[in-house]
C-alpha cells in the first residue's frame, strides 16, 4: 500500500506536520509529535481506523485516497512455485477434503 497523506495534504494546501497535527488536534485527534512525525513521513505499518477516520475528515477524503494499492508489489512477494519445490522434486500436492464420507467408528 501506498501511503499518500502528504500528497493529500498539500492538496488541501497543508505542508507542514505541526499545522496538520493542529487540525487534527481540533477535530478531537490528539497524536503525539513522534507518531505525527511517522504518518507524515513514512507508510505506517498499523493505523487505527478511528484515527484514519478524522484523519479523512480533515482532509475532506476517504480512506481510498489516502491508502493506494499496488497488486504488482503484493505479486512479488508471492513466491514462485520453481522457488518452493526443492531441484528434482516434483511439487506437492494440494490435499482437497473430501465431505460427505462416512469415517469409521472409534475403537472400543
Amino acid at each position: 500500500m501506498l501511503w499518500n497523506l502528504r500528497m493529500r495534504a498539500a492538496e488541501r494546501g497543508i505542508w507542514k506536520s505541526t499545522e496538520m497535527r493542529r487540525l487534527l488536534a481540533d477535530a478531537g485527534l490528539e497524536i503525539s509529535a513522534g507518531k505525527m512525525s511517522a504518518l507524515w513521513t513514512g507508510t505506517p505499518t498499523t493505523i487505527r481506523l478511528d484515527d484514519l477516520e478524522v484523519i479523512c475528515s480533515v482532509l475532506d477524503c476517504d480512506p481510498a485516497t489516502l491508502l493506494i494499492c499496488e497488486p504488482e508489489k503484493a505479486a512479488a512477494r508471492r513466491p514462485q512455485k520453481e522457488q518452493q519445490t526443492a531441484v528434482g522434486q516434483t511439487p506437492a500436492q494440494v490435499v482437497a477434503p473430501r465431505f460427505g464420507r462416512h469415517r469409521s467408528a472409534p475403537p472400543l
